[in-house]
């Protein structure tokens, strides 16, 4: 089958998307937007969290047949103008990015959690991301960047 969806804010008709595919292979494998990652395959760890139509979900969980005709926005569509946004950056300059595997999906999730309330407690930043795993380190440079990227 064929899908037309925005990604990023570029219109893509997708070729022969299997039915049951997931909108994480669409848009790695077929798309060439390797940012999202494959963990789990089971919507656990969020690495490969996408907003679908301004709302955060687990790409692994969505059928890609699912988003035709909607926008999607990847950890690469946060940056514009071959600037980082500052959540991204937040990331960089505390060291929160380790093997990077977790990272799209945390930065997601602070990008989202950011908009809704743009100077959260930790309390709130730790709900936030509890959909996240990371299996590099104690969360304490992630809480830093959120942090961070607060108050930017």
């Amino acid at each position: 089958m064929r899908i037309s969806l925005t990604v990023n804010g570029n219109r893509h008709d997708v070729d022969d998307v299997w039915e049951g595919e997931s909108l994480l292979y669409a848009l790695r494998e077929r798309m060439g937007l390797p940012g999202s990652k494959n963990a789990c395959e089971q919507g656990e760890c969020g690495s490969c969290t996408v907003y679908l139509d301004d709302v955060p979900v687990c790409s692994c969980l969505v059928a890609a047949g699912q988003a035709q005709g909607r926008s999607v926005t990847t950890v690469e569509g946060l940056a514009s103008d071959e600037r980082l946004h500052p959540v991204q950056q937040a990331f960089l300059e505390c060291g929160a990015v380790q093997c990077g595997f977790c990272t799209p999906g945390l930065i997601v999730s602070t990008h989202d959690l950011l908009e809704r309330n743009p100077a959260p407690s930790d309390p709130e930043i730790r709900e936030a991301l509890a959909g996240n795993l990371c299996r590099c380190t104690g969360y304490e440079k992630i809480l830093d960047a959120v942090r961070q990227a607060a108050s930017q």
